[in-house]
């Protein structure tokens, strides 16, 4: 009785009625992200080059926090998805690596990360140098001074400390990437590209994420469908 069409939609319609409404994180700024460099101590430790390497790339990759760290929850984990240190490549300009596996990979085919930002090739390139002296034989590429891949509350831990604000969380780097992006001129296109999204889920993203549409149709952004949603 449950999956009857009747049910299932009286269902639905109850939890629109009675739910909550979402509260959307806000996005970081290169202003947020000037404030996390300056907070590193003048002798950075290897986890302190860390959270600042994956802030960094998080940021200018249009990463989900998950794609970087791995679930609190042990049973969730899976080694498979963690991007590896042999996958690296370093240019003059930018730095590259493999992201095995993404949420909306559901060919399980991959993607290649490009960052060309100058201020996170900086700081990935300490934290590389520190984490080949210190884990020369682990295989991730985001490993903590334990050899261990960092858990989301480890980064989230980290965040809070530099950003008290309950408003910023593992999101806002992936919201805020994205709009700085729009508010750069970045075509709608490329910044779908950038953050890895499906035509449909990029849609979605927008209209969950007004800060995003709104930086985009500022700038002038075509091929984007504005819902009163």
């Amino acid at each position: 009785m449950r999956r009857s069409v009747l049910v299932s939609r009286a269902l639905k319609g109850c939890k629109r009625i009675h739910g909550q409404p979402v509260k959307r994180k806000d996005p970081l700024t290169l202003a947020h992200l000037r404030k996390a460099i300056d907070c590193l101590p003048s002798i950075p430790t290897h986890d302190d080059l860390l959270f600042i390497a994956i802030l960094l790339s998080g940021f200018h990759a249009l990463h989900r926090l998950g794609e970087m760290t791995m679930p609190d929850n042990p049973r969730l984990r899976n080694p498979r998805k963690y991007t590896k240190r042999e996958s690296v490549t370093l240019n003059a300009e930018s730095y590259e690596y493999w992201l095995p596996a993404h949420k909306a990979d559901i060919a399980f085919e991959g993607n290649r990360i490009i960052v060309a930002d100058q201020a996170a090739r900086k700081y990935f390139l300490l934290y590389l140098n520190s984490r080949d002296r210190a884990l020369p034989f682990n295989p991730y590429l985001w490993a903590r001074e334990n050899g261990q891949v960092p858990p989301r509350a480890w980064f989230i831990k980290r965040l809070r400390h530099i950003f008290p604000d309950p408003n910023i969380a593992g999101q806002s780097l992936r919201a805020g990437g994205a709009t700085h992006l729009a508010e750069d001129g970045a075509l709608p296109h490329i910044i779908q590209a950038a953050g890895r999204w499906s035509s449909e889920a990029f849609q979605v993203y927008l209209r969950k994420h007004p800060i995003v549409l709104h930086a985009l149709l500022r700038s002038g952004g075509s091929g984007i469908r504005p819902s009163s949603s």
